[in-house]
């Protein structure tokens, strides 16, 4: 009889690098597929463009550094980003804006840094945050969802908008876009509405927006399959929804008619998105199991915190960008005890 052994390592690999982020994107699918459905081929118009030019920075950036182009490209991390910070971007947006966003994620949050895996930074939240400061009116120019949309914009009229910065025929920017519900919600708050009166517009649906909900719904589903798989720890989606739940609860039980739903808060915005996707980063968040935790619920607590009180109507990039400063502070204090080491104490 023969016996097959095999060589060292014996402990089995979760994966490399590559075959993660492919499970990322694989995951992010279904939800990119809905938000088209809903939103238009400008989405898809960005995302495409979004790779391309992340992509291409990449390897200018990995040749003037004298590193080899292709271990590094067929990694998909620069995809991965680049995805990311598509689907945070209005399905309008000019295309010379995709192009700010990307270089800051990928040549000053990412390459600046020395590349993959020393970033402190999550790059593609580092794009969205530059472009949401420096282009507060374009990044506010959302698509209505396509149940709501008077006019449904082809693929050449989308292309057309995104390289020239203008509605083309008799159309505008009014007839076109229309108020995200976090900027509803914010806008109708600040004129002294009640919730209730801000609900009864049909941009609303059972939760958060019509059609917003349903696109969270399968990003939440691609999300659930990178727990199932092993992929992303379980701890810091949950946490982060969990520090929604338990802040927003209290505010809204007590008044109702000026703070939203739990529910209103993780299905509008970037709640999901942000959990499962962009939170979970290797990279730039917490390690340590119960660091997790912390980074998870603090993310999730900043968010409501700048979504109620703050300047911006969705909080969840500054947010993880915050956290991600205290990672390296948490994971300090959290290191579980070693194996076989003795507490410290009398």
């Amino acid at each position: 009889m023969q016996f097959k052994t095999t060589s060292s390592p014996y402990i089995s690999s979760a994966g490399d690098v590559g075959s993660v982020m492919r499970q990322v994107l694989y995951a992010l699918v279904p939800g990119t597929l809905a938000t088209i459905w809903y939103f238009g081929w400008g989405v898809l118009i960005i995302l495409i463009m979004a790779i391309l030019f992340a992509v291409s920075l990449e390897a200018i950036m990995l040749k003037l550094r004298g590193r080899p182009i292709k271990p590094f490209i067929t990694d998909y991390s620069a995809v991965l980003t680049a995805w990311l910070l598509a689907l945070a971007l209005p399905p309008l947006a000019p295309w010379w804006m995709v192009l700010i966003g990307v270089f800051f994620a990928i040549v000053v949050a990412k390459q600046l840094y020395g590349g993959l895996g020393y970033n402190p930074f999550n790059p593609a939240m580092i794009g969205y945050v530059v472009l949401l400061i420096s282009f507060p009116l374009e990044m506010t120019n959302w698509l209505p969802p396509r149940m709501l949309a008077e006019h449904q914009l082809g693929f050449m009229e989308s292309l057309g908008i995104i390289f020239s910065g203008t509605p083309t025929g008799n159309l505008t920017w009014d007839a076109l876009t229309m108020a995200t519900p976090l900027d509803e919600v914010k806008t109708g708050l600040s004129l002294d509405r009640t919730i209730s009166e801000i609900r009864q517009s049909p941009l609303f649906g059972d939760f958060g927006g019509q059609g917003w909900e349903w696109v969270r719904n399968w990003f939440a589903l691609g999300g659930f399959w990178l727990i199932y798989k092993k992929v992303i720890d379980w701890r810091i989606p949950v946490s982060l929804i969990l520090g929604i739940v338990i802040i927003s609860t209290p505010f809204f039980i007590l008044n109702p008619d000026s703070y939203g739903s739990p529910a209103f808060h993780i299905f509008s915005g970037a709640v999901i998105v942000g959990a499962f996707y962009i939170a979970t980063d290797p990279v730039s968040a917490s390690t340590t199991p119960m660091g997790r935790w912390i980074y998870g619920a603090g993310i999730g607590i900043l968010t409501y915190i700048i979504r109620s009180w703050g300047g911006y109507p969705d909080g969840l990039a500054f947010a993880v960008l915050l956290m991600n400063m205290a990672a390296p502070m948490i994971d300090y204090y959290t290191k579980p005890r070693v194996f076989g080491q003795r507490r410290q104490g009398p």
